[in-house]
C-alpha cells in the first residue's frame, strides 16, 4: 500500500496496538501525528519513526476533550499541510463488575474511549469536508463491544456505542466521500497477556522469538500487533474506497466481517401481544434458539 502523500492522525499511539498502527501508517508513507498522554512514548514513538525513513509529530494530550480534538487536526495542518486519515484508538481500563463500578469509573471509560472517539471523529470530518478530497476514519473497537465481557459494563458499552456511531457516519459522510468503520482487533497487548489461557503461550513466543501456535493465531485469532495494523493501513489507503459502514475483526491468522444486527426470529400475534402469550410461545417459537453472550472462554489444545 502507497500512502505518500497522506497525512494521518492515530490517537493513543505511544505504546501497544497504536503504536504498531502509526508505524505502519508511517511505512506505507503517510505522514503520522502520534499521540499519547505519556510524553516521553510520544517521543520515542516519534524518535523511531522518523529514524526509519517516515515523518510524523507529537501531541501530548488526553483524548476526550473538543480542545484536544481541535489540536490534533490543527497539528496534523499545521505540520504537514492537511488530513487523510484518523485512527481513534486511545482507550483506558476500570474494570470491575456492575456493583461495584462506580461512576468515575464509567465516566472515565466512556469519556476516553467513545466521547474521545466522537470528538475526534467530529473535528476530523470538518477538516475532510472543508479540503472536499475524502478521507478514512478507522474507529477502534473490541469483542467486548460486540458480545459483552464480564467486569467492563464501561468498555463494553463505549466498544459497542463505537461501532455504531461508524454506522451512522458512514452514512452522514459518504457524499463527501470519507469512508468509517470500525476495527475489532486481537493482539497480545499488556492486557491479554494477564488471560490465563493465553499467558504461557504468549510468554514463551516473547522468550523464545518463536510464533505463537496455531491453536492462538488461527482458533482464538491472536497474534502480534503487527498482524493487526495490516487492517489499518488498508483501510487508510485508497484500495478501500468502498468499504464503508463495517465492523472489520482481525488477529493473528484471522481475518473477518461481523454481522450487523438484525431480527433472527420473528412472530406474529393478531391484535397484539398479551404477556400470557408470549410467555405460551417463547420457549417453542422466538426464543427457543436464544443468543449466546460474552467473549466465549478461551481454550489452549491441553485443556
Amino acid at each position: 500500500m502507497d500512502l505518500h502523500g497522506k497525512v494521518a492522525v492515530v490517537t493513543g499511539s505511544g505504546r501497544g496496538l497504536g503504536l504498531a498502527y502509526a508505524r505502519a501508517l508511517a511505512d506505507a508513507g503517510a505522514c503520522v501525528v502520534v499521540n499519547d498522554v505519556d510524553a516521553e512514548a510520544v517521543d520515542a514513538a516519534v524518535a523511531a519513526i522518523m529514524k526509519a525513513g517516515g515523518r510524523a509529530a507529537g501531541v501530548v494530550a488526553a483524548v476526550g476533550g473538543t480542545q484536544t480534538a481541535q489540536r490534533l487536526v490543527d497539528t496534523a495542518v499545521a505540520e504537514f499541510g492537511r488530513l487523510d486519515v484518523l485512527v481513534t484508538n486511545a482507550g483506558i481500563l476500570r474494570d470491575r463488575v456492575l456493583w461495584k463500578m462506580t461512576d468515575e469509573d464509567f465516566d472515565d471509560v466512556v469519556g476516553v474511549h467513545l466521547r474521545g472517539t466522537f470528538t475526534c471523529a467530529r473535528a476530523a470530518a470538518v477538516r475532510m469536508r472543508e479540503q472536499g478530497t475524502g478521507g478514512r476514519l478507522v474507529l477502534i473497537s473490541s469483542p467486548a463491544g460486540q458480545r459483552g465481557n464480564f467486569g467492563q459494563t464501561n468498555y463494553a458499552a463505549a466498544k459497542a456505542g463505537i461501532v455504531a456511531m461508524a454506522r451512522t457516519w458512514a452514512m452522514e459522510l459518504g457524499r463527501a466521500g470519507i469512508t468509517v468503520n470500525a476495527v475489532v482487533p486481537v493482539a497480545a497487548t499488556e492486557m491479554t497477556k494477564t488471560i490465563p489461557a493465553f499467558a504461557p503461550a504468549i510468554e514463551e513466543s516473547e522468550r523464545t522469538g518463536t510464533p505463537l501456535p496455531d491453536w492462538l493465531r488461527k482458533d482464538e485469532g491472536l497474534g502480534t500487533v503487527e498482524d493487526v495494523a495490516a487492517l489499518i493501513t488498508f483501510l487508510a489507503s485508497d484500495a478501500s474506497e468502498d468499504v464503508t459502514g463495517q465492523a472489520i475483526g482481525i488477529g493473528g491468522d484471522r481475518l473477518a466481517l461481523w454481522s450487523h444486527p438484525q431480527e433472527k426470529a420473528v412472530a406474529f400475534s393478531d391484535g397484539g401481544w398479551s404477556a400470557d402469550a408470549i410467555a405460551g410461545q417463547w420457549h417453542t417459537g422466538v426464543g427457543a434458539e436464544p443468543e449466546t453472550y460474552g467473549i466465549p472462554a478461551p481454550k489452549s489444545p491441553e485443556a
